[in-house]
């Protein structure tokens, strides 16, 4: 979608338009601001989550094959898996490094073709993509939300810091298009609603409600999604290989998700479904970084 629709090699801009306008829409809607220490917080989960992350993502997006980023992408667990366990001390269990193989597995199976060749900047761009999101889940999850804090506010802000730090360098280097087609308008339009507004909303609930490595694999979906979407609307072939693919990380982000084995709640900072509430898993949370 990002090649088809949207102008071409104009990354910034796309983070731009996916972001700023999606986080003052959520503004305008919860109007609640940050306020204290969560004015720095922001803004820096704002650029990893959003700003940084979105801009080396189409950066890869312009510059590599979908199954080569899609691929590169795929390391993102693994940093999660290190991320968590130094900073929220959560521990690296087997099953979580037999998730990380299998997903890379899974990953390669669905989309290697064999044929791509090697663009070292595109490259670059999709590795600090995953770093930079998983530096953000962690973070999202060690700080947690600030008390009488919902979603939407919460996903309002991280999206207008993160589409706040791209603008002026959208300005700066690429500048406005100097024109639109329809096409442009449509992708544009996606990427504001569904891809901003919807996405991160359940994107940051499920990192609220999941212990991070869990939800570092879901991202593994999207290679998995895009395949489908391919095969029902444009006509791509879906082989045998491919459909290993799709199960192995289908087996990948169920086994992530297992329990630890003696049944107790996560640590701070880990929030899980079985915890009474959002608020009160955010409560434990804030309780935990004073």
């Amino acid at each position: 979608m990002t090649t088809e629709l949207l102008p071409p090699d104009r990354p910034l801009l796309a983070t731009t338009v996916r972001a700023l306008p999606a986080g003052l829409i959520l503004l305008a809607f919860a109007r609640v601001l940050p306020t204290g220490i969560w004015l720095w917080r922001a803004l820096v989960l704002g650029t990893l989550n959003i700003g940084a992350f979105n801009f080396l993502l189409f950066v890869a997006a312009y510059r590599l094959p979908g199954g080569v980023a899609a691929m590169i992408m795929a390391v993102q667990p693994m940093v999660v898996l290190i991320l968590a366990a130094l900073f929220l001390g959560d521990r690296v269990r087997p099953v979580h490094l037999l998730a990380c193989v299998l997903g890379v597995v899974g990953v390669v199976l669905l989309v290697f073709k064999g044929t791509a060749t090697v663009d070292v900047p595109g490259v670059l761009a999709a590795v600090t993509a995953a770093v930079c999101m998983a530096t953000g889940i962690t973070l999202t999850k060690l700080w947690g939300r600030p008390d009488g804090v919902g979603l939407l506010p919460f996903t309002g802000w991280q999206l207008t810091a993160g589409g706040g730090v791209s603008l002026p360098f959208t300005l700066a280097v690429e500048g406005l298009p100097d024109k639109l087609n329809g096409a442009n308008i449509l992708g544009f339009g996606y990427l504001i609603s569904l891809g901003a507004l919807i996405s991160y909303a359940i994107w940051f609930r499920g990192i609220a409600r999941l212990p991070a490595t869990a939800v570092s694999f879901l991202a593994l979906g999207s290679p998995v999604v895009a395949t489908i979407l391919g095969y029902l609307f444009r006509h791509e072939t879906l082989s045998i290989t491919q459909l290993a693919g799709i199960l192995v990380i289908i087996g990948a982000v169920v086994i992530a998700q297992i329990r630890q084995p003696d049944g107790r709640a996560s640590r701070p900072g880990e929030l899980v479904p079985a915890m009474p509430s959002p608020e009160h898993a955010t409560e434990r949370q804030n309780d935990h970084t004073r």
